[in-house]
């Protein structure tokens, strides 16, 4: 969760700087550009990159909590054990399900305190995942999404007392965990097992993917972040700094001192100390504040660069990459590696789907804030995706 209230000091020089980017939208991991989302909730923290690599398996013991039978069509509320805490979601049975197994999709969510349903109440209300799992059921195919850590019903659990236990790892066990629970369910079709994440959650995915017995089937990674966190962090920056320099709002010095003190930055939180977000405007100082909140997590991410754990996806495992060219947090520019490395790891398609003119959250460029309905081209890639199934 990003600080409210920078504590950095700009100069009077900078003054001006603070205003435009504000008003730009800066599309970083706390920026407000895009709608977009914000940094992990304060007190995520990391693990060393082996613990990503050998992470021990989540042990879930899981049971639904609706009051009717998990067998029947519509929403169930449902919960399940993973490492002490218990996690709560939505499981929602198809129309089309009857006696007969389905194709069943875990739905993960982007990064910050974003919860099941895609949202971060009460400022950010896109209901992206809410929206997907309603398109996936009218496809015929059962999907679970669920509060993560930080986020609804769930709440830290057992990290509540040390919120900075939490780690990248722990929300990959808890996906995996989710994962379990949903392959266990009566109606899930084995062969047909899916995961779809969108933006940090489609790392996640691939990560979950690496380990998941049995192995997904497909995967649908809707705007996924495919570089190192602070890579993509450095490149928004810069996009905006650039942008303000284009239109004379802002001076080739003031440009300069900002994207070194991002450089600095950087190169600080990967050597495991805080950023000096002394010589930053406001709204770039505040993503620095809140990654130097959650400092460990944010170097637990960082060290995992994206198109390396996509290269791992079994041969033949079904994925689709979205890739909004209204995107601004992850803009279609930085795709490649990954999808080249899903190629040369001998996935299926539907490969590439180019979404023009939609956003990160993906929904119709222009949109207002209120905005919670998927963009026709978003929809349709579900779609696609879902008719593989059948």
């Amino acid at each position: 969760m990003c600080p409210s209230t920078p504590s950095n000091r700009p100069t009077v020089r900078m003054a001006s700087a603070l205003a435009l980017l504000a008003a730009l939208g800066l599309t970083t991991a706390c920026g407000s550009g895009d709608k977009a989302e914000s940094a992990p909730a304060a007190g995520h923290a990391a693990v060393t990159a082996a613990l990503l690599v050998e992470s021990a398996p989540a042990t879930a013991s899981a049971s639904p909590s609706s009051s009717g039978s998990p067998t029947v069509p519509g929403d169930h509320q449902v919960s399940f054990v993973v490492n002490g805490t218990t996690t709560y979601g939505t499981l929602h049975i198809p129309q089309s399900s009857g006696s007969t197994k389905v194709p069943a999709a875990l739905l993960l969510p982007g990064s910050g305190p974003t919860d099941r349903d895609g949202n971060q109440p009460p400022q950010l209300m896109p209901d992206t995942l809410a929206d997907i799992a309603q398109l996936m059921g009218d496809d015929g195919i059962m999907t679970l999404r669920y509060d993560k850590y930080g986020t609804g019903q769930t709440g830290l659990g057992v990290h509540a007392s040390d919120p900075g236990s939490l780690d990248l790892n722990s929300f990959v066990q808890q996906a995996t965990a989710a994962y379990q629970f949903l392959a266990g369910q009566p109606g899930a079709d084995p062969q047909k097992l899916l995961i779809a994440g969108h933006s940090e959650g489609a790392l996640i995915a691939l990560e979950v993917d690496r380990n998941a017995k049995p192995a997904p089937a497909g995967l649908a990674l809707l705007e996924p972040q495919d570089e190192r966190l602070l890579d993509l962090v450095t490149l928004q920056v810069d996009q905006q700094v650039d942008a303000a320099v284009s239109t004379g709002q802002l001076g080739p010095a003031e440009a300069s001192t900002v994207k070194t003190a991002v450089t600095n930055g950087v190169t600080s939180i990967r050597a495991g100390s805080p950023a000096d977000t002394t010589d930053l405007p406001g709204p770039i100082a505040t993503v620095f504040q809140s990654l130097n909140a959650n400092l460990a997590f944010a170097r637990t991410d960082d060290a995992v660069y994206p198109p390396d754990v996509a290269a791992k996806v079994p041969s033949g495992t079904k994925v689709m990459v979205t890739c909004g060219t209204a995107d601004t947090q992850v803009p279609c520019s930085t795709t490649d590696p990954l999808v080249n490395a899903l190629t040369s790891a001998g996935t299926g398609g539907p490969g590439l789907v180019t979404l023009p003119d939609v956003t990160h959250l993906l929904q119709p460029a222009g949109s207002p804030a209120t905005t919670n309905t998927l963009a026709p081209a978003a929809q349709q890639a579900i779609h696609t995706f879902d008719q593989l199934w059948h």
